[in-house]
């Protein structure tokens, strides 16, 4: 916690708006995606989801792969707690909804379904979208894959399996979207992050969530911006995004959103 705090006081110090940025791709993704203030339908959709979950007073067994939980110390937790405290935030999942829908990425993976909220929000950005989800803990895909089919989604495959196994099998010639959310390591997410490398094209990006979990967390976000393949970054604190446009220098951002 202290570190998130010190680091959060670092980064308001640091981090800047659209006035501070002089590359157009990040001034335009600033401008019309993060500080797009349009109030689409699909934001009630993404409160609805999010809230029939926020009800749910089920109570369901983790079985946790990653990093552990700062909230829980039982592994018996409600549905409800679990979408408060873990799940994506409703302005993270707009956040995430502007993205789908501004970059209109065709192939999506997303590491850690959790309640599929994210997920959710990929989905509805661009239906046209091929989203595939892996998550570790069957009781969560249980409730996550239901939900989605209540909400008639159709354009998502839903995995149940550890990473490491379960990203050498995926059938596919790119990732257009990539969003880390499932483990918060630094050897896991580096790891998954160079599993990852040879199905990155150009105009790929990669989501990394809570680079400032923990001082191992920001080490790895260090790590991941120097490798010679990332030429842009953003971070936005709670997330990091990583680019791989060869035409553009080698160029990190720290934005308010």
């Amino acid at each position: 916690m202290v570190h998130q705090i010190i680091s959060y006081i670092k980064f308001l110090i640091a981090s800047s708006n659209q006035h501070g940025v002089h590359s157009p791709f990040v001034y335009d993704l600033v401008t019309k995606c993060f500080y797009d203030q349009t109030n689409y339908p699909e934001y009630k959709a993404l409160k609805n989801y999010r809230s029939e979950l926020l009800q749910n007073k089920h109570i369901v067994k983790i079985t946790d792969f990653g990093s552990g939980s700062k909230v829980f110390s039982s592994n018996n937790r409600p549905i409800n707690a679990i979408a408060k405290t873990s799940g994506s935030t409703l302005k993270n999942a707009k956040l995430l909804f502007r993205i789908a829908r501004y970059f209109q990425p065709t192939s999506v993976l997303e590491l850690g379904t959790n309640l599929g909220i994210a997920t959710y929000a990929l989905a509805l950005g661009n239906p046209k979208t091929s989203i595939v989800t892996i998550e570790g803990c069957d009781e969560l895909l249980k409730v996550a894959t239901k939900t989605f089919a209540t909400n008639q989604i159709t354009n998502i495959t839903a995995i149940l399996g550890d990473f490491k196994t379960e990203i050498p099998k995926l059938n596919t010639q790119h990732w257009d979207l990539v969003f880390f959310d499932g483990d918060h390591s630094q050897a896991s997410t580096l790891a998954y992050f160079e599993m990852l490398l040879p199905w990155v094209h150009n105009n790929s990006v990669f989501i990394f969530d809570d680079i400032y979990w923990s001082k191992d967390m920001s080490s790895a976000w260090e790590i991941i911006k120097a490798h010679p393949r990332v030429t842009v970054t953003i971070d936005t604190f709670n997330w990091g995004f990583v680019f791989f446009r060869k035409e553009q220098g080698k160029e990190h951002f720290k934005i308010r959103v």
